[in-house]
């Protein structure tokens, strides 16, 4: 495992099914990112708060920047695990970061990170709140 990950980090279980993967059973590249938003929502969820009660509050997260490096490939029927914490909570942004993991979480097969504004219901860059940053706290 990667020795510089955030401390308060989650880790998210995942069996590859065959509706991702591409006609080479290899998980198509978009989908690793379908992965990093369950992970990300699975961060939240084990602090008790989910991206509803985000948005309810008035502060939306979309995403600014993403990237992957894709190491190794993901087949069908893989059991992996995605690991995610925020690397970086920013005036007005937050940067997640994630790992996937072969099923020994020994070996590292992806990583990646997303960044994310904090905007206002009309899209209007705010600061991050307190609320949500406290959350790095939480494990």
């Amino acid at each position: 495992m990667q020795g510089n990950f955030p401390q308060s980090d989650s880790w998210l279980p995942h069996r590859v099914s065959y509706g991702e993967t591409d006609a080479m059973n290899v998980v198509y590249y978009a989908e690793y990112f379908h992965l990093f938003e369950r992970s990300r929502n699975a961060w939240l969820r084990e602090r008790n708060l989910s991206y509803r009660t985000i948005e309810e509050r008035g502060i939306f997260l979309p995403v600014r920047e993403a990237n992957c490096r894709y190491r190794s490939p993901l087949r069908y029927d893989d059991l992996i695990y995605i690991r995610v914490g925020v690397q970086e909570w920013r005036r007005a942004s937050i940067l997640f970061v994630y790992e996937i993991y072969d099923e020994t979480k020994t070996k590292i097969l992806a990583t990646g990170s997303t960044q994310h504004a904090c905007v206002n219901a009309e899209g209007k860059p705010v600061p991050t709140p307190a609320w949500l940053s406290a959350l790095e706290k939480c494990s």
